[in-house]
């Protein structure tokens, strides 16, 4: 069931770009101005979470430095994933896009019914996926809205154009994550490089002072944004997680990671130069985490870009 839903979307309405090269993200498609809130306003609207590729051939991505947030999680084989969430602005192109794992309905449930692209799913787990409370958009589903480009062969090549799922950026506040944006709290300790590792993967955060930004390099090598600088968050969170085995497998046998993001644990703020040990904590799927320090205080992100990584717990 699974081969022949690869085979189907990988036929579905997906014309080629052409190019030789991946889409450019296209910074003025969609956008609303700068974001000054805070996250935790009321939402005007559904955000978009994009399923991207991280393997080798997938890289350089397109369009992962217009996300707000970029969270990474292991798949099968040790492997790396991400998922990527648009509420301030929306790119032209966005990708190369892979399939959804039974964990992203739980960690999508803290927002207010979003729009998931992604390329399909394991058969077992598509019920699942109509049953969610969420718009879940396939190349099947909506296929002007997904085409194939650049000189990778599937399925490292499948882009979703945004502004065909939303009208436009709903902007920061239909960020219901419990994220806070402000000054830093006291304390910390002075911080250069963090490495997270997965048993086939691999992310490390350096920091630049001259960008005032993380940069990210995987498995070693420079993560590339669509402007040919490296991707460069302002606020990398290390989120210590329950990593379990799931029900359903890949194609080739290998049992899915479930990474479970309700509940409560220990976390990582890198931000300004510095890395801060804090406690996280997300009572119900429909709530946002919440990220304390040891006197209780909320702890604030630097503005901009945030990426998640999760790490499995000790």
């Amino acid at each position: 069931m699974a081969a022949a839903l690869a085979v189907s979307l990988s036929a579905a309405g997906c014309t080629s770009s052409g190019g030789s090269s991946p889409p450019d993200d296209g910074r003025s498609a969609s956008q609303s101005p700068s974001p000054t809130g805070t996250g935790t306003g009321a939402a005007v609207g559904p955000v978009l979470a994009v399923k991207i590729d991280n393997a080798p051939d997938a890289r350089p991505q397109t369009g992962l430095d217009s996300a707000d947030i970029v969270y990474a999680e292991q798949v099968e084989g040790g492997l790396s994933r991400l998922m990527a969430v648009y509420a301030s602005r929306l790119p032209k192109a966005v990708g190369p896009v892979r399939s959804a794992r039974e964990s992203d309905l739980e960690l999508l449930r803290q927002f207010q019914r979003p729009v998931l692209a992604f390329s399909g799913a394991q058969g077992k787990l598509l019920p699942l996926i109509d049953r969610a409370p969420l718009d879940a958009v396939t190349p099947g589903k909506k296929p002007d809205a997904y085409f194939r480009g650049g000189p990778r062969p599937a399925p490292h090549n499948l882009y979703v154009r945004p502004g065909v799922l939303l009208p436009a950026a709903p902007g920061r506040d239909a960020l219901t994550t419990g994220f806070r944006f402000g000054p830093a709290p006291a304390g910390g300790r002075a911080e250069t490089s963090r490495t997270v590792r997965y048993p086939a993967a691999g992310f490390t955060f350096t920091w630049s002072a001259s960008r005032a930004r993380w940069l990210v390099s995987t498995d070693g090598r420079p993560t590339v944004a669509t402007d040919g600088q490296q991707s460069a968050p302002a606020t990398v969170v290390v989120q210590y997680v329950r990593v379990r085995t799931s029900g359903f497998h890949d194609f080739l046998g290998n049992n899915t990671p479930y990474t479970e993001t309700v509940g409560s644990g220990k976390a990582e703020v890198l931000r300004d130069g510095r890395a801060y040990d804090v406690s996280w904590k997300r009572p119900k799927a429909e709530n946002g985490t919440e990220f304390t320090a040891a006197d209780g205080k909320p702890v604030a992100f630097a503005e901009g870009q945030v990426w998640v990584v999760f790490a499995k717990a000790p």
